[in-house]
């Protein structure tokens, strides 16, 4: 199994989408590279901790390849915009990917050279060293799921899933 931790503005889409692919043993939603030890959701949500929301998705290669889980991370949101992703503002939501060595780090690099070539106006994902991760509180795992008719699910996580399943739909899983 490998995990790949990501994060691309709420944590709620990229939970709502990675959740669909085959392949994919857990998402946990969660907080990392920041400073502040230990962090709520309400501390993150200030902007000064450094914390980027974000998931660890851990899955098989051997069903959904490394490449297609971060292809998939660079169709669900848009890298291009600088911390932020439509009207969540601040550095918590930027667009970066957090490696656990050298191997990801290359990963991750190829991945958003890989986007680069299909977004214009430049990809600001930034790649950082994977630090502390600190799980989210319970009510955010799996929050699209749990909350389906919320409206931030509707209005955001609902056409990311539908993006991801038309472009990906040979690694959805079954109903």
């Amino acid at each position: 199994m490998h995990t790949f931790v990501l994060a691309g503005g709420c944590f709620w889409c990229l939970d709502a989408v990675y959740r669909t692919l085959r392949g994919v043993q857990d998402v946990v939603s969660g907080y990392t590279g920041g400073t502040a030890a230990d962090p709520s959701y309400e501390l993150v949500c200030t902007g000064t901790t450094g914390h980027a929301e974000a998931v660890a998705v851990t899955f098989d290669p051997e069903v959904i390849p490394d490449e297609v889980i971060l292809d998939v991370f660079f169709t669900l949101h848009d890298p291009r915009q600088l911390n932020r992703q439509g009207n969540d503002v601040g550095t918590q939501y930027r667009s970066a990917m957090f490696y656990a060595d050298d191997e990801q780090k290359a990963l991750f690099e190829a991945a958003r050279d890989r986007a680069g070539e299909l977004w214009d106006g430049g990809v600001v994902t930034t790649i950082e060293p994977l630090g502390a991760y600190y799980d989210a509180e319970d009510y955010h795992q799996d929050f699209f799921a749990k909350n389906p008719g919320q409206g931030y699910c509707m209005a955001v996580a609902v056409p990311k899933v539908n993006k991801v399943r038309k472009a990906y739909a040979s690694y959805i899983k079954a109903a």
